[in-house]
């Protein structure tokens, strides 16, 4: 019988079994599939755009969906005479404040509220009841209080701001693992320690949850001041357009806000990845 030989490599012969070498990944590997999703996005909205354009000139009456070469139109000439610009800039100054003011306000009082327990069990009912009044049902209250002017409209937005990341931070603060708040205190840790080295870096989840959720409301809230009463913002220009059935000025100013939002929204995704770079990164 012939003897069978098997090679041993100097890293199994010391029991530390076999050796893996990291290769180098490709571009596409790294990249790939962000790419191919930014690529899908592109081809649909080419596609819809495409679409709209051939609906607007052969079926539909473009008095009610105008066409897309008409918002671009639009934008141009808003762009130029710099009512576009004027406007915006008023409604980006009272989205940002209002979301601000709100996401602050929102979050320290999440934060201290549901780490107080009793506190919160006593006033959590109150806080929901106020949370399901529609807040354009608050507009008109607003105006009395405090006028028409961009006080009016930042406070509407950080009012509808506050209770979603509010009620995000509430329930990130609930949620953290009481084995940790245990171990802490085991090892002497103080109640600012636990708040500081547990509950806050732990409930970040929740709060950042609740700051992407609250952008299309601050604008929301921003916009509906605007529509109740102003003479400028993106608001104004959207009665404006609407009285004159100028559907591609309106459909212009949608375009504008979704812009701002989605702006917003890469600011806050930026700040998530800053606050959360020390969670395992999943391959």
């Amino acid at each position: 019988m012939s003897a069978t030989r098997v090679d041993h490599s100097p890293a199994e012969d010391l029991g530390h079994g076999p050796v893996r070498i990291a290769v180098p990944r490709t571009w596409w590997q790294r990249h790939g599939i962000t790419t191919t999703v930014w690529l899908v996005r592109v081809a649909i909205v080419v596609a819809v755009l495409v679409l709209w354009e051939l609906a607007a000139d052969r079926w539909i009456d473009i008095t009610f969906i105008s066409r897309p070469s008409d918002i671009v139109q639009r934008l141009g000439e808003w762009s130029g005479d710099g009512t576009l610009w004027s406007n915006s800039w008023i409604t980006i100054q009272e989205i940002v404040y209002g979301f601000l003011l709100g996401a602050a306000a929102g979050a320290l009082a999440g934060f201290v509220l549901a780490s107080l327990s009793f506190v919160y069990r006593v006033l959590d009912p109150f806080v929901m009841a106020l949370y399901s009044i529609p807040k354009v049902a608050l507009a008109p209250l607003f105006i009395v209080w405090f006028g028409i002017g961009m006080h009016m409209k930042v406070l509407l937005a950080a009012a509808t701001v506050f209770f979603l990341v509010f009620l995000n931070t509430a329930a990130g603060v609930r949620d953290v693992d009481r084995g940790l708040i245990d171990a802490v205190r085991l090892m002497g840790g103080t109640r600012w320690d636990v708040a500081r080295r547990v509950v806050l870096p732990s409930s970040m989840t929740g709060v950042l949850t609740g700051l992407k959720v609250a952008i299309p409301y601050a604008l929301i809230g921003a916009v509906i001041g605007e529509l109740v009463a102003s003479n400028r913002g993106l608001g104004y220009l959207i009665n404006d357009a609407a009285s004159q059935f100028d559907t591609a000025g309106v459909f212009a100013t949608l375009v504008v806000l979704s812009v701002i939002a989605g702006v917003l929204n890469v600011l806050v995704g930026l700040v998530g990845k800053r606050v959360n770079r020390w969670k395992p990164i999943d391959d």
